[in-house]
């Protein structure tokens, strides 16, 4: 996590799958690569997850920096299959044209994240293409999605620790907007909190899985209901996506954390707008200001919120480029009603655990793409910790 080591794009004649001979190599099933495959310096040690564009491994960096890091790889499933050895091929030359589309993305989201240098923003060390295929190696991000923290109770909000969380995701995202980038896919399931130190960490940019969505007509696979704004639902005239895009996803990621509920899709917003706003549900917990603002970056209509995350940042009045300590779990319970998982048990249980298909902690992609064994002990008292 601490580490400065340049990132650096490898040949891909050096990372072609060394696969361990007979009964060496365990099996993770499905089209993933088995347990003690090498990829260059790199050696596959377990399934982080595997989604519908791609695998997550768990690997060893067997270089001097020696280190646990995770290697995603584009594998749309239903697209393409790897044959015996592991070169990965389309399983329809009709879909051949979408996959190359695909796989330029992927390669083009992992060279943007390798030249990004953010504490909340997912790094990528290296990526290469080979194998019919490309992969990006990522730092080994040991934590929970938000989602799930909410879930499992490890975080119930007030407002400081949202002011803190939202500050550092600022900061992530004026890092990549000012490269004409934008994430278009903020959602609870894209933000991880880092066991280390409870810092969020901005996930997935999703590019590949946009690019096959819209060449296979979609709106499924590449938009998140509630979260995604309206301008992504069509491009017309008046809509432009923008930096005020993502403005809107991080509000419906606020609002979903101080309601409970997934924000009403803006597609029937803007037929007949009957979201309850944030300041009434919202009152009494939260300030006035606090909820003022998440309010105006809703707005169905993209000329009406923020134009950019500086005015977000004012509007909330979080200080740009300040040191970022998340403070302990927050003490503003949510309703009872919250439908994050149906039960009022809040923050009143023992700690957490969450289990799934793959072995190891943490993960680098949402849990709708991956089944990662992830396990948090609630905080014990500490002085504050900086990201």
């Amino acid at each position: 996590m601490d580490d400065d080591d340049i990132t650096v794009m490898r040949s891909s004649h050096s990372h072609h799958p060394q696969i361990p001979p007979g009964s060496e190599g365990r099996d993770l099933g499905g089209d993933a690569l088995p347990v003690g495959t090498r990829l260059g310096e790199f050696e596959i040690t377990g399934l982080i997850g595997e989604g519908g564009f791609g695998i997550v491994y768990l690997a060893h960096d067997t270089s001097p920096l020696q280190r646990k890091v995770a290697i995603k790889e584009f594998m749309p499933a239903g697209m393409a299959s790897r044959s015996r050895t592991m070169q990965v091929t389309v399983r329809s030359q009709s879909q051949a044209e979408t996959f190359r589309m695909g796989l330029r993305s992927f390669v083009n989201e992992a060279r943007l994240l390798a030249s990004f240098d953010s504490p909340s923003l997912v790094k990528v060390h290296q990526f290469w293409e080979g194998n019919g295929t490309a992969y990006m190696v990522m730092p080994y991000y040991d934590g929970v999605t938000l989602r799930q923290s909410l879930k499992d109770r490890q975080v119930v909000p007030d407002e400081r620790w949202l002011r803190a969380m939202l500050a550092s995701l600022c900061d992530a995202l004026e890092t990549i907007h000012r490269e004409q980038c934008y994430h278009r896919d903020i959602a609870p399931d894209n933000i991880m909190i880092l066991r280390k130190d409870g810092r969020p960490v901005l996930l997935d940019f999703g590019a590949a899985r946009r690019v096959v969505g819209n060449a296979t007509q979609s709106l499924t696979v590449i938009l998140k209901p509630g979260f995604a704004p309206i301008e992504q639902y069509a491009d017309a005239p008046g809509m432009r996506q923008g930096a005020w895009t993502d403005v809107y996803a991080l509000a419906a990621v606020v609002y979903f954390i101080i309601s409970g509920k997934t924000p009403l899709p803006a597609v029937a917003r803007i037929v007949s707008d009957e979201l309850v706003p944030a300041r009434e549900i919202g009152r009494g917990r939260y300030s006035a200001a606090f909820l003022a603002a998440i309010d105006r970056a809703l707005a169905v209509r993209p000329e009406q919120r923020f134009q950019s995350i500086a005015q977000l940042r004012d509007a909330l009045g979080l200080q740009e480029g300040a040191p970022r300590t998340m403070p302990d779990i927050g003490q503003a319970p949510l309703p009872a009603s919250s439908a994050f998982d149906g039960s009022p048990r809040w923050a009143t249980e023992p700690p957490y655990t969450t289990r799934g298909r793959a072995a190891g902690g943490g993960h680098t992609v949402p849990p709708s793409e991956d089944w990662g064994r992830t396990e948090f002990r609630p905080p014990a008292e500490q002085p504050p910790r900086r990201s």
